[in-house]
């Protein structure tokens, strides 16, 4: 197939509504080199498939529908998009509007100028809800202590990557991706330009608190050992503290004074002991689980059907 300059990538959930909108805008981008639009749909129901397979048909681009079998996640359907794409950048974004497709176009004449492997879209004015946002924020704040990144540097789904950098990533086989972790671990060409930030064309967002949740795991658990040396201070910590309380005890026992009964200071130390062990061994369950469903290879995503124009 022949390439062109850039893919639009987009993932598609519940986007019956407004995917629509998006297309079109694409299709008017003067490109220099040509460009094409990869749609993932994945897994929201027979509406958004049937709206997809109409634009199929009338689209003025060349377009391409990828149908997952069952709904993987963002990330997952992202790198399903982008083995498929044939462009020499690639930008994915969102499909409800709120990535202007004109200001993908100036991301990618940022990166060919600059020769950076990714240019992130750093918002000024985010049309997030304040729940969102603030997730995005604290998500950040994790990626800047997990991932190796310049601190405070903003990492956004709204991102163009060149095939090389991309080419790279869709490597990646775990059933738990995280983009910009990955990005991260193959190159340090990476910058940012700000972008506008859309209101949704229609609907309310499908980005739960569950699926940012899953995100921050992702970007913790995959890319990351420091969860496993917090752990480990916090144990060390505690070990400290609690001979410290023992020779304490001790010392009172030897003068012979102290409390008549030491209940509440048993029941106390009970609790402490338990709660941190609960958390080691929750965050070494979560790395043992993410391992067996990788050792078992749990498919990152299952491709349907393919359908080009």
């Amino acid at each position: 197939m022949d390439s062109v300059a850039l893919s639009f990538v987009i993932p598609l959930y519940r986007s019956a509504e407004t995917i629509g909108a998006v297309v079109r805008a694409i299709e008017e981008l003067k490109i220099e080199g040509g460009h094409e639009i990869v749609l993932v749909h994945d897994g929201s129901g027979e509406e958004t498939s049937a709206v997809c397979r109409e634009l199929v048909k009338t689209a003025k681009v060349p377009i391409t529908l990828i149908e997952h079998a069952r709904n993987f996640g963002e990330h997952n359907a992202v790198l399903t998009g982008w083995r498929e794409a044939r462009g020499a950048h690639i930008v994915n974004l969102d499909d409800d509007g709120q990535n202007p497709p004109a200001e993908a176009a100036r991301m990618w004449r940022h990166a060919k100028e600059t020769g950076l492997d990714v240019v992130f879209g750093h918002y000024a004015v985010k049309q997030h809800s304040a729940w969102r946002n603030f997730g995005s924020w604290f998500t950040n704040r994790m990626t800047d202590w997990a991932l190796d990144k310049p601190t405070g540097f903003y990492l956004s789904s709204f991102r163009c990557v060149s095939a090389f950098a991309a080419k790279q990533v869709v490597g990646y086989a775990g059933p738990f991706p995280y983009i910009d972790g990955l990005l991260l671990q193959v190159t340090q060409r990476i910058g940012s330009i700000e972008v506008r930030h859309e209101s949704r064309v229609a609907g309310a967002s499908t980005y739960t608190f569950r699926r940012l949740v899953r995100l921050w795991l992702s970007a913790w658990v995959n890319f990351s050992v420091l969860p496993l040396r917090v752990a480990t201070a916090v144990g060390l910590i505690v070990a400290v503290m609690g001979v410290v309380a023992f020779c304490f005890v001790a010392w009172l026992w030897w003068i012979n004074e102290g409390p008549a009964s030491g209940w509440g200071w048993i029941m106390a130390g009970l609790l402490i002991f338990s709660g941190t062990q609960l958390v080691m061994l929750g965050l070494i369950g979560e790395y043992i689980g993410r391992m067996f469903l990788a050792v078992n290879q749990r498919p990152q995503s299952v491709v349907r059907e393919v359908v080009r124009r």
